[in-house]
């Protein structure tokens, strides 16, 4: 079986070696030999093995593609187009042939292809198109353009005036929004500019032919209707249009200061700008503000300024006849200049404040001997050269004239006496007579300086800080009583036990000392536990009438009769047996311990 099978292969070998030795025959054994038809794309190669296989070498079958898709075998070579960016593999791989003529090379499936792997990546919208749209049916997929204006050329609404170059100004996230660099241009967009719209100044698609100059969109717009000419930009800006970057400080020999810089241009410039000067001196524009008639010149700025038309703020009065002093600095023009002629103005007090007059005249019209600018209500009069100075609280600020001068007209008699103001104060009733000042002075009405030492009543000790009507219930001030108890009854704790006459014991230093010597004043000394002991603990009866204290009995029994123990069993003369240094110690009497001594 071995050697049978050997033998048929030398056969088969001879064969094809005598196969091979013609071409017609070699053709038809390769035709044999086909796996099956090719695609249609391939079809013409069919007896053609060579041109895609070399015998015996599979690699050189990549060669042979690259060969005859070139385009391809060179995307191959630079790492570029999708097949460029695959990982090596054999053609085959992916393209298959033999397998008829309506089977396709390559099997793939659209939804999942990455168009990514491409030289033509997809963004934006053209993510969400449809292959068709770019890919023909009968073109390879490479085939498909990659210029806007390929697929785009119904779309462009420019008509071709801008070249193909869509990108330059549209991309793929939305192609009615455009990202042109209007600065690459001749007419860079800066300010409000950059916030319109293209056919706002493009009103054609051509939009190389959209004028530069400002008249050329804003002419409907200029409120000076051509006055100022069409170099806009020489006061105007992009940002906003109302604002006027135009400097008249700097770019005219006019500066405006305050009140100019409110005005509108056309308030001044009346005429056609750029041809007619316009006047810089006031009367130019104000000759109808004039309310002066030209009676005071042209010269405005002498007394007006930019700040405000109606204040008169750098006119210096004090170089006139009369000095604004006071409250006249601060004194509105008109107030004394009635009439717009103001070199008519009265220049004396009475000329204006004759209404104010309250003195009708009657001091004259030199008001000014005692009124001053600062304030008409104050005074500045010198009292002090009348007979009747002004001292203390007569000279405070807030004593007004009219509180002594009850009329006005007349201030020259009045009377100097105080009771003749003080009268309704005069809480004594005119008891004291009416010299006021005796006792009072200018400086307090409520204060007195009375000396008390010439009255019959010296006030000593704590007498003398007591306020007066401590004593003196009542402004008749002779009827008050001078003995203590007639002011001290209620403090007195003796209860008028030990009569009225105060001060035997007390003084006026304070109430609480009081002075009286028992051993010397009295036939009874007190000694032991009778120095201790209060008056009022002996002295318990009133005194009898003329008399300082009631007359009291000097045994020991008049007061301690309570106290005897003994019930008198030992007679009244406590002493023979008790001392007033101890009461319960007893005096040793040895003859009274003894039978039969009889008790006294």
């Amino acid at each position: 079986m071995k050697h049978a099978l050997m033998r048929l292969v030398r056969v088969g070998l001879w064969v094809l070696a005598w196969l091979a030795s013609s071409q017609a025959m070699a053709q038809n054994v390769e035709s044999v030999l086909s796996p099956g038809p090719l695609v249609k794309s391939h079809a013409k190669w069919d007896d053609s093995c060579k041109s895609c296989h070399v015998r015996f070498d599979r690699q050189a079958q990549d060669r042979l593609c690259a060969d005859c898709h070139k385009d391809i075998g060179r995307d191959l070579a630079q790492r570029t187009g999708m097949h460029g960016r695959q990982k090596p593999q054999a053609c085959r791989s992916c393209h298959t042939d033999h397998r008829g003529r309506d089977m396709k090379i390559a099997e793939f499936d659209k939804r999942a292809f990455d168009h990514q792997q491409t030289d033509y990546v997809l963004r934006g919208k053209h993510r969400e198109t449809d292959c068709g749209k770019c890919h023909q049916p009968q073109q390879k997929f490479s085939a498909a353009p990659q210029e806007c204006n390929a697929c785009h050329r119904k779309d462009d609404v420019h008509k071709a005036s801008l070249g193909t170059g869509c990108a330059n100004c549209h991309d793929e996230r939305s192609w009615r929004e455009t990202r042109f660099d209007h600065s690459v241009t001749r007419f860079a967009l800066t300010g409000a500019h950059n916030k319109a719209r293209c056919e706002s100044c493009h009103k054609t698609r051509d939009y190389k032919e959209a004028p530069k100059a400002c008249v050329g969109c804003h002419l409907k717009e200029d409120k000076h209707k051509a006055r100022f000419g069409e170099k806009c930009e020489s006061c105007h800006n992009t940002q906003r249009w109302p604002q006027i970057t135009f400097r008249h400080d700097t770019d005219t020999r006019y500066a405006l200061v305050a009140k100019h810089r409110d005005v509108r241009c056309t308030s001044c410039h009346t005429g056609t700008l750029y041809k007619e000067k316009t006047g810089s001196a006031c009367i130019d524009c104000h000759r109808k503000d004039d309310t002066h008639k030209g009676s005071l010149g042209q010269d405005c700025v002498r007394c007006h300024s930019e700040r405000g038309w109606k204040e008169s703020q750098r006119f210096d009065h004090d170089r006139t006849n009369f000095a604004l002093l006071g409250r006249h600095a601060k004194t509105a023009c008109k107030d004394c200049h009635t009439t717009a002629v103001y070199k008519e103005a009265p220049s004396t007090c009475i000329g204006c404040h004759r209404k104010d007059d309250k003195h009708q005249a009657s001091l004259g019209e030199r008001c000014a001997d005692c009124h001053t600018e600062s304030d008409w209500k104050a005074t500045r009069f010198n009292h002090a050269r009348t007979r009747f100075p002004l001292r203390e609280a007569h000279a405070a600020p807030t004593l007004a004239c009219k509180s002594c001068h009850k009329d006005l007209r007349s201030y020259r008699d009045i009377p100097r006496a105080c009771v003749d103001c003080h009268r309704k104060d005069d809480k004594h009733e005119a008891q004291l007579g009416t010299d006021c000042a005796s006792c009072h002075g200018e400086q307090r009405w409520t204060g007195v300086r009375y000396d008390h030492s010439r009255a019959r009543f010296a006030l000593t000790g704590a007498h003398a800080p007591v306020a007066c009507k401590s004593c003196h219930q009542s402004p008749r001030y002779r009827d008050a009583p001078r003995d203590c108890g007639s002011c001290h009854q209620k403090q007195d704790v003796h209860k008028a036990s030990l009569g009225v006459a105060c001060e035997s014991c007390h003084n006026t230093r304070d109430w609480r000392l009081w002075r009286f010597d028992h051993d010397r004043q009295t036939s009874y000394a007190l000694a032991g536990g009778h120095a201790k002991v209060r008056c009022i603990a002996c002295h318990t009866l009133p005194a009898p009438t003329g008399r300082k204290t009631a007359a009291l009995q000097t045994t020991c029994v008049s007061c301690h009769a309570k106290d005897d123990v003994h019930d008198r069993s030992f007679g009244a003369r406590c002493e023979q047996c008790h001392q007033p240094a101890r009461w319960k110690q007893i005096i040793n009497q040895p003859a009274l311990s003894q039978p039969g001594a009889s008790r006294p």
